[in-house]
């Protein structure tokens, strides 16, 4: 037995020999590829585990910057390379290609997001030949739109991958030809491109016009009137049956002789009923414009702060896509998107929900690829997630939303009051008239803060009945003076651009900033004005290629690419029409125009003080400059005198202090003059001989005015 019981101890403690353990099995995921870092991490949110989404930080394949690399006798293949730093981020991404089980990719759903899926598409399946690539796109960062994308993956789209090479190819034979040539005969460094040299020409044509104008003098004339204790004003808007022409004090002064002992009724008092219906949701431009005149944003700025509302913000600690896709030339909207701001209006402003929804018409040029921009989810009110967004996220935010929300509402109903007020004595023929507004029905409006125009809230009118008696209490006799065209804003040239059909809504902002960047063009209280360089290269342009910077072949341009979209034409032979006479041209011109290199640094009777070598007047980016002729020695510089001191003699000069620029006398600090306004060269005013400056306010814009304050020439307030 203790034999036995010693053999069963020593069965039970026989160890089995341990199996292998099998290598966990890891599943493969689904590579999704965006553009941007912020929006993968947005999306990957919403997909879950099982998706991978990495950013290809934009475009990873494209044209190098060295050379024109456009084969022009063989269809005008382009020659594309990686981007110079990007092979790093394209070889992670071949790499997590190869570890999943297929590749989305969701670059945005324009021509270059269809050109970096396309770029993509090749180099993955370079490296993976086998693995399934798809395109999927979306107009809106938001878990059901996403979801849907991923469940409808589709191939790319050849014709807009067609249209966004031969955008780059038209682009690149106009920049690289024409640059090369600027270098050769004007200065090294300059450019010039297909689009942005039309929109100089705008912008230098325009400055044209302001200087051409000559200023007119006229004057108004107003009555302030009393009705019991309150006073008004009215304007005098007829004498004698006629349309008073006031051109100069003593016309106005004449008047205020004939109606001094006047005694003043109301002779007639009008009402006048207006329907205002609200505005469509944005496009890109309307957006850029209106964030330009409302909140004082360069197109830039705008769109990169809706960039930033596409892509994510963080709300509540979780990303959310706040408005749909900021590139868009349509107005159109989803039906989802309707019944949602239709719940949301019913349930928050009942008595302003319309029976049916409002269509709105995109232009004849629009593309309509995308629909408007809006705000994903109307739920999230500007000032119920204003805690979460930057102050200027949170105002552009602010008049997408209110544009959209507003939209869908009842239009606004406003009652015009006006009363024409006349002596009693028939013989006096003069009519002062003074009108008001109120709102009778707010419609729209209730939602409306940002937005919210002048005319929609509403003018004071005075108490006042027809036949009514009133006391003449003073005239009030002012100056003005006429005004010249206006320079372009960011807003401006943004509207003229589109309505010239010149570009697309991605383009207007790299436009603005290209000429910015290249110093052709300088914002001076928010409007552009060319500099003296970029006039220059205008000219230039317009003489030898004039048309080619001309905006009605650019848009004809523009309205090709379409067609290479839209109805597949073939991209070469638009190419070809265009270019053929544009290089028998360009060779002709390179041939025949002599070299200006050289002549734009003039010698001057200035003295360098540092060195006593001569001073050469040179053009810089902002304009001419004095430099030393002994540089690299010397680097003395000093700015070229504008106008003469008025209280020494001395030269007026730009100067800067504080990061601002203003203009002093150079025999400063024995002279304090100084002035913040821009001396005008070569005017000087008529009235005392002091020099004239470019004024700015809002309500007159740029004006010519004499710097002399007891002066009063060409003073319009």
């Amino acid at each position: 037995m203790a034999v036995k019981t010693i053999k069963n101890k020593a069965a039970k403690t026989t160890k089995k020999k341990p199996t292998a353990k099998k290598p966990p099995i890891t599943k493969k995921k689904t590579l999704v590829i965006v553009e941007s870092p912020a929006k993968a991490k947005t999306i990957e949110k919403y997909l879950g585990a099982s998706y991978k989404v990495k950013a290809s930080m934009g475009h990873l394949i494209d044209l190098p910057k060295s050379r024109l690399a456009i084969d022009v006798d063989n269809n005008f293949e382009p020659e594309y390379i990686t981007v110079r730093g990007r092979a790093k981020i394209l070889n992670e991404l071949q790499a997590d290609a190869k570890n999943s089980d297929e590749v989305l990719l969701a670059s945005d759903n324009d021509r270059e997001g269809e050109a970096i899926a396309w770029h993509l598409q090749k180099a993955l399946s370079a490296k993976n030949e086998n693995l399934p690539i798809s395109r999927i796109s979306f107009n809106e960062i938001t878990p059901q739109a996403i979801k849907a994308a991923v469940a409808a993956p589709t191939a790319i789209d050849d014709a807009k991958v067609n249209a966004q090479k031969a955008r780059r190819v038209l682009d690149r034979l106009v920049g690289y030809n024409l640059s090369p040539l600027l270098w050769k005969k004007v200065k090294n460094g300059l450019s010039a491109g297909r689009v942005q040299s039309v929109a100089l020409r705008l912008i230098c044509e325009r400055e044209k016009e302001i200087e051409a104008f000559v200023p007119e003098e006229y004057w108004s004339l107003e009555a302030l009137f009393k009705a019991g204790r309150t006073g008004f004003s009215a304007t005098l808007v007829s004498w004698n049956g006629e349309k008073p022409e006031l051109h100069k004090e003593a016309d106005a002064l004449k008047i205020i002789d004939a109606l001094k002992d006047a005694v003043f009724v109301v002779k007639d008092l009008r009402e006048t009923d207006k329907t205002l219906r609200p505005r469509p949701p944005f496009t890109t431009s309307q957006l850029q414009q209106t964030a330009a005149n409302r909140l004082g944003f360069t197109s830039k700025k705008t769109m990169q702060l809706a960039q930033q509302l596409y892509e994510g913000v963080s709300i509540e600690g979780s990303p959310v896509g706040l408005i749909t896709y900021m590139r868009t030339d349509s107005v159109r909207i989803s039906e989802t998107a309707l019944d949602d701001v239709r719940g949301w209006i019913g349930r928050n402003y009942p008595d302003c929900l319309p029976e049916k929804a409002a269509f709105y018409s995109s232009g004849k040029q629009a593309q309509d690829a995308h629909e408007a921009i809006r705000p994903t989810y109307v739920k999230y009110a500007p000032d119920e997630i204003k805690d979460s967004l930057s102050r200027d996220q949170y105002r552009l935010y602010s008049i997408i939303w209110e544009r959209f929300v507003s939209s869908q509402m009842k239009a606004a109903q406003t009652r015009n009051l006006s009363a024409d007020i006349s002596p009693d004595d028939p013989a006096l023929a003069a009519i002062f008239r003074v009108s008001g507004t109120f709102v009778t029905e707010q419609g729209f409006m209730k939602v409306l803060k940002v937005l919210a125009a002048k005319e929609e809230r509403g003018a004071a009118f005075p108490p006042i009945k027809k036949s009514d008696p009133l006391k003449l209490e003073s005239f009030s006799p002012e100056q003005h003076f006429t005004q010249g065209p206006a320079r372009f804003t960011d807003a401006g040239i943004v509207k003229t651009l589109e309505e010239k059909g010149i570009g697309r809504p991605s383009t207007y902002a790299p436009t603005i900033s290209v000429l910015l960047d290249r110093g052709y063009v300088n914002r001076t209280n928010k409007q552009l004005v060319p500099s003296v360089l970029g006039r220059l290269i205008c000219d230039m342009l317009v003489e030898y290629f004039g048309d080619v910077v001309n905006a009605d072949f650019t848009a004809g341009m523009e309205t090709g690419l379409d067609e290479v979209e839209g109805s597949g034409r073939d991209w070469p032979d638009m190419i070809r029409d265009f270019y053929m006479p544009f290089k028998l041209r360009l060779d002709e011109v390179g041939r025949k125009l002599e070299s200006i290199k050289g002549t734009l640094h003039e010698t001057t009777d200035e003295v360098c003080e540092k060195c006593g070598k001569p001073m050469l007047k040179k053009l810089g980016r902002y304009g001419y400059f004095l430099a030393c002729s002994g540089f690299p020695e010397c680097r003395n510089t000093k700015s070229i005198p504008l106008a003469k001191c008025p209280k020494c003699g001395g030269d007026i000069v730009a100067r800067y202090g504080r990061g601002k620029r203003f203009y002093g006398c150079a025999n400063y600090p024995e002279c304090d003059f100084l002035t913040h306004f821009r001396p005008l060269p070569g005017h000087e005013c008529p009235k005392c001989g002091w020099f004239l400056v470019e004024k700015y306010d809002k309500r007159n814009g740029s004006h010519k005015a004499c710097i002399n304050p007891g002066c009063d020439y060409l003073h319009s307030e």
